[in-house]
């Protein structure tokens, strides 16, 4: 999978990283280097692209895995080094590492890890695209259409909505109506699954619909 929309950050020293960015642009990804972990945190915003991190565990400042600690599983993370152990590679790898691979890196080696990185990444970001605009649909709604979406969401009936809120059932009609058109469902059952994709849940009765 090789695709210019692909990033590839490298931490390492200098040397280093000349000869993995030359290899990695081979493969067509693009890439930037950086060496050390702080102009890495300094400069990139890990949300912007699906993007996978080479990293050595030495660095001058942060360690490896004290960057991994700060990224918070924000990006797929390759770990090359030359001093790993057997304690350290599984601390990565426990953190969320996609590969821990012992310096000097084959060539090989080093490009599958990438390709597999990539694709986890482009996963994550397309997972996170939608959420994100399940929850700017979410905030298209007026207060009184997520009371309304929230009943509708226990298996409420419209006149049984229009109970709890007071309300006639032909104006709860008119609410859901509009709760359906702004989060883009045209039935209970895909109205369920949207708000279960982003954690609010689902009861037990209207999961059968699914």
């Amino acid at each position: 999978m090789t695709d210019s929309g692909l990033q590839v950050f490298v931490v390492d020293d200098e040397s280093v990283c000349r000869a993995l960015a030359r290899l990695i642009q081979s493969a067509g990804y693009r890439v930037e280097t950086f060496g050390s972990a702080r102009a890495f945190l300094d400069r990139v915003r890990a949300d912007t692209c699906p993007a996978c991190l080479v990293l050595d565990i030495q660095l001058p400042d942060l360690s490896g895995l004290e960057l991994q600690r700060e990224l918070h599983a924000a990006l797929p993370i390759i770990f090359i080094t030359g001093y790993g152990d057997i304690p350290m590679t599984v601390d990565a790898m426990k953190a969320g590492a996609t590969d821990f691979l012992p310096k000097p890196v084959r060539d090989t080696d080093l490009l599958r890890a990438i390709e597999q990185a990539l694709e986890r990444a482009v996963q994550a970001h397309a997972i996170q695209c939608e959420l994100d605009a399940i929850h700017h649909r979410l905030g298209r709604l007026t207060p009184r259409e997520r009371e309304v979406m929230a009943l509708v969401l226990t298996g409420r009936l419209n006149k049984q909505v229009a109970g709890d809120l007071g309300t006639v059932e032909k104006t709860i009609k008119a609410h859901r109506a509009r709760v359906m058109a702004k989060m883009e469902v045209t039935s209970l059952a895909q109205l369920v699954r949207v708000a279960d994709r982003i954690g609010l849940g689902a009861p037990a009765e209207t999961r059968a619909l699914r």
